[in-house]
């Protein structure tokens, strides 16, 4: 990795694109930390004592907290990202604009800006009436100013993300994330050592807590780079003088389709019973049993947790693998899959492929979105960088040193993925 990486330093133009990224990285540190304006900072720290409060400062670069212009990150551009996927199999509108070729997807780019906008005011405001408490003016002029910042410092991110995409290296909106989660490792060991030295925490579960990360940065990497190939045979066809197809191939069916898009989907709709209890009156015992049920270590989160991860798993995946159209796309050009007739029994054997595929990437996005809890109940660590920040950060590494890579190939550079 390290080769590719100096590999990647001595061309010209990948230089260029590595320089701008980190430019833009610096870009993105220096605006988590300008404070919005009319908050107290000394009141702050008992508004965000929630378990998921501490998650979403860790993928905001812990900007969350501090309430930075920042501090929602580019969750609702995700969010919204997510929402017009799933329009397209739903509204006919959407699905023909995703069939519209880079025309379409401008368009569907466009309202996803759009989404990600509206999305970003909704969350800002209510962020900003629950951070009420905390401003020197406690006015709703005061909170409107609030709200905009922080709708624009969202709206800049995504700017920024589509920046890094255009002129730097890998998915701009992907890294920010993973520089907001790489940026609170430090704090995250810093936390490790204080439990060690203070006797919280014996050496030996520190160490074998590190063991545990360890494994599952392997894990998450086999399960990413996990596929199951269906070979598919081409017949031969003659066109005039020339002679097409004949030639082996595959269908690759990835282990976790889905990505991390589940996990994302079901942190937010779990979030809305902490924002209400966050919204209730303090002291209130509604608030209080909200809080109680729905924290990470409670049997209610777990379960919840864990069967919206498998619904949103199955759901995605059908969402963006249509097994029926891959099936006629194949009879069209005249390929089949071995012991299988073009068409309908190919499309049941694909979705059975899937289902099975499926079950395992679900199983797997639970374990490791449960991952925190575990550590939290086997070694009393509060380790909120382990499990879907650990997924998100492997995941984005994959990814761009893959477009590094590909750079690289195009010069005949060895890569490091062999």
């Amino acid at each position: 990795m390290i080769e590719t990486l100096i590999n990647a330093w001595k061309v010209p133009e990948l230089r260029k694109k590595l320089i701008f990224t980190m430019l833009m990285f610096a870009v993105f540190r220096l605006g988590s930390h300008i404070p919005v304006p009319g908050i107290d900072r000394d009141i702050l720290g008992g508004l965000f004592s929630n378990d998921l409060f501490n998650w979403m400062d860790i993928i905001s670069g812990g900007s969350f907290k501090q309430v930075t212009v920042f501090a929602m990150g580019i969750i609702p551009y995700i969010n919204a990202s997510i929402i017009i996927q799933l329009l397209t199999m739903v509204v006919p509108y959407f699905e023909k604009l995703a069939k519209e070729g880079n025309e379409g997807r401008k368009k569907m780019t466009q309202y996803t800006r759009y989404g990600a906008v509206g999305l970003g005011l909704m969350q800002a405001l209510v962020m900003s009436f629950y951070l009420q408490s905390a401003m020197a003016n406690k006015n709703i002029a005061s909170v409107l100013v609030c709200a905009i910042t922080l709708t624009a410092g969202t709206a800049f991110l995504m700017w920024l993300g589509e920046l890094i995409t255009e002129h730097g290296i890998g998915n701009g909106i992907s890294l920010i994330i993973f520089a907001g989660i790489a940026s609170r490792l430090p704090s995250g060991v810093t936390t490790v050592v204080s439990y060690v030295t203070a006797g919280n925490v014996n050496v030996v579960t520190a160490l074998f807590v590190l063991v545990i990360i360890v494994l599952m940065v392997t894990g998450v990497v086999a399960v990413q780079e996990g596929q199951r190939r269906i070979p598919v045979q081409y017949a031969k066809r003659v066109v005039g003088r020339k002679v097409y197809g004949g030639q082996s191939t595959h269908i690759p069916m990835k282990i976790n389709q889905a990505g991390v898009i589940p996990i994302i989907f079901a942190m937010a709709i779990l979030s809305f019973p902490n924002i209400l209890a966050s919204l209730l009156q303090d002291g209130s015992s509604v608030a209080a049993w909200i809080s109680r049920v729905f924290g990470f270590q409670h049997p209610v989160y777990i379960i919840s947790y864990s069967l919206l991860i498998f619904l949103f798993t199955y759901f995605y995946t059908a969402a963006t693998f249509n097994t029926s159209d891959v099936a006629d796309n194949m009879r069209k050009n005249g390929g089949f899959i071995p012991g299988l007739r073009p068409g309908r029994p190919t499309a049941e054997y694909l979705d059975k492929v899937l289902s099975r595929l499926t079950f395992s990437g679900a199983t797997f996005l639970t374990i490791i979105a449960l991952m925190p809890s575990i550590f939290q109940a086997v070694s009393g660590m509060n380790l909120y960088f382990g499990g879907t920040s650990l997924l998100i950060a492997v995941g984005v590494a994959l990814d761009t040193m893959k477009q590094i890579e590909s750079h690289l190939l195009m010069r005949h550079y060895q890569g490091f993925m062999k």
